[in-house]
């Protein structure tokens, strides 16, 4: 049957989609319906017709769902920011569960029975979680000041000074704010016009350390009764940082480049575990500390450290990974393109007494093969955390190059991640665990940590003999094949089998003995040196004037 716009329809939600829309049928015609969940029985009005879907709007719910609960919050329904309030959080995390197994299957090309996916880890409360909160500042069609969150998909405030996923702290102090610009006449921003002074009130709080700090974005270089504000907000117990964030752009980015201290410290300290972090107004910092120490530890855990290892930490922010990673690894190198947050991670590192952790400035895609391949730095593990449009594929070659022992991937778009692991392990890598952990409920988002380590193929056959007690010539009596192991990897940082060294003296002219790489079948394929180990062995091999 074909639908067009208008139409009311009665349907049965029976899964959700990536953004938490519910998806239900009606005589084989898809139908997408914001604001329900899984179970529910719904009246709906297409408001968009395609042939063979549609998007629709809640009319009415005639059957709820035995999952559906009542939000805490009356504005979840308008607001942007929590998609899937209406669930219990019990069917939230089947969902989350579920659509990172989607993604691998559906992107990845992965067999169900393929993904090592353990339960994902929950929170006990998952309530005022949010360390990082910035609600932007507007007027009402009254002309009344208001502060809240944009409703989904436009910039048209919501009213709404308690959020129940940020600290409860946040509505005092936007009820001070608020109350300081009604009392000296201070407007608002107007994005339309571009006028008007405050646009966004960004509150951070420390978990652990209860350090508070409030930013004042505006479009200007000061705050009329500045001292007023500033007593009021010192009042409240924990507050340490007191700002300015100047953005006089007409742009939807909140923060501007410069900041002025109006107050106290420029960065509040707290903790994850058992390591420091000092932030900034400026600093990309995980928003939920709770989650996030779990989802470090399991990163940690996946890397399997021991203490000789060298790390690379790619898209490492201010080190928050790296240092976790330091604690047990012999070195980490850290990469981020950010400027400010590098200065963040190295000052970290000094916070905390590390030592062996290195950071570098720039893009992963150019950092790691300039370090790789013309330093001859190599990784025995290399993490990666990057933005939600996953790994450049340049960044995914060079790690193959490296041939690290395991790869961490940690990810917080389950399709993106999908994507890049299907090229992993179209290159040798073997996805050996799959975790979800809830870094955001009630949103639609997960964040998730894979544990990949090298596999050989089963037709490959790689053995590491001792060549030097087999028949050769006096050329290879000049050094033996662990002398030419020392000196790749003491001068290039590599690590090379004695079957990639047989390959290069062949090639070079080089007798070595016969039994050499001898397949069990003649179908096995046998894996070949890499280049860039082809020419190490080739130095190795003029040091040691056997050519």
């Amino acid at each position: 049957m074909e639908y067009k716009k208008n139409d009311l329809l009665t349907v049965t939600i029976e899964d959700m989609g990536h953004d938490g829309e519910g998806i239900g049928k009606v005589d084989g015609y898809t139908v997408f319906v914001k604001d329900t969940v899984i179970g529910d029985k719904v009246q709906a009005k297409i408001m968009k017709a395609k042939k063979n879907y549609g998007y629709a709007r809640l009319v009415e719910i005639m059957e709820p769902s035995k999952d559906r609960v009542e939000p805490r919050c009356a504005y979840a329904r308008q607001c942007g920011g929590c998609q899937i309030q209406a669930l219990s959080y019990e069917k939230q995390l089947a969902y989350k569960q579920q659509k990172i197994e989607n993604n691998l299957i559906r992107i990845g090309g992965f067999q169900k029975e393929e993904i090592p996916m353990q339960p994902i880890i929950g929170m006990e409360d998952p309530y005022h979680y949010r360390n990082k909160a910035q609600f932007p500042v507007g007027c009402d069609k009254e002309g009344h000041l208001i502060a809240g969150f944009y409703a989904g998909r436009t910039h048209s405030i919501i009213s709404n000074r308690k959020c129940y996923l940020g600290v409860e702290v946040n509505e005092q102090i936007l009820n001070l704010v608020l109350a300081h610009m009604e009392a000296y006449d201070i407007p608002a921003y107007d994005e339309t016009t571009g006028k008007g002074l405050v646009r966004h009130v960004l509150i951070r709080y420390g978990f652990q350390s209860k350090e508070i700090m409030v930013c004042l974005v505006v479009n200007g270089s000061r705050i009329p009764g500045a001292e007023d504000l500033i007593a009021k907000l010192r009042e409240i117990p924990g507050m340490t940082s007191i700002s300015l964030n100047i953005n006089r752009e007409k742009t939807n980015v909140i923060l501007g480049r410069k900041g002025k201290l109006l107050w106290g410290q420029e960065y509040i300290t707290d903790t994850i575990g058992p390591i420091a972090y000092q932030i900034s107004p400026q600093s990309f910092y995980q928003v939920n500390p709770v989650q996030t120490q779990k989802l470090y530890e399991k990163a940690l855990e996946y890397a399997g450290l021991e203490g000789n290892e060298t790390v690379w930490d790619l898209y490492c922010g201010i080190g928050t990974i790296s240092l976790f990673l330091a604690q047990k690894a012999k070195q980490v190198y850290g990469v981020e393109i950010v400027p400010a947050a590098i200065e963040d991670a190295k000052r970290n590192a000094t916070l905390n007494h590390i030592t062996n952790a290195e950071f570098f400035v720039g893009k992963a895609e150019e950092v790691l093969p300039e370090k790789y391949e013309k330093e001859g730095i190599y990784a025995d593990v290399i993490v990666v955390d990057p933005p939600r449009k996953g790994c450049e594929e340049s960044v995914l070659a060079t790690m193959v190059k490296m041939q690290p022992k395991r790869i961490v991937y940690v990810s917080c778009d389950s399709a993106t991640l999908a994507r890049d692991l299907k090229y992993l392990r179209g290159e040798g890598y073997e996805v050996k665990k799959v975790q979800g952990v809830d870094q955001f409920p009630h949103t639609v988002h997960v964040e998730t940590v894979v544990l990949l380590s090298q596999q050989k193929p089963d037709d490959t056959i790689e053995i590491d003999l001792d060549l030097d007690e087999l028949d050769a010539t006096s050329a290879e009596l000049k050094a033996t094949y662990q002398e030419i192991k020392d000196y790749v990897l003491k001068e290039f940082g590599l690590k090379v089998s004695s079957l990639y060294i047989s390959q290069v003296k062949r090639k070079c002219g080089i007798e070595v003995g016969e039994n050499y790489n001898l397949p069990k079948s003649e179908n096995a394929r046998v894996p070949q040196c890499p280049k860039e180990k082809e020419e190490a062995i080739k130095a190795a091999l003029k040091y040691f004037a056997m050519i």
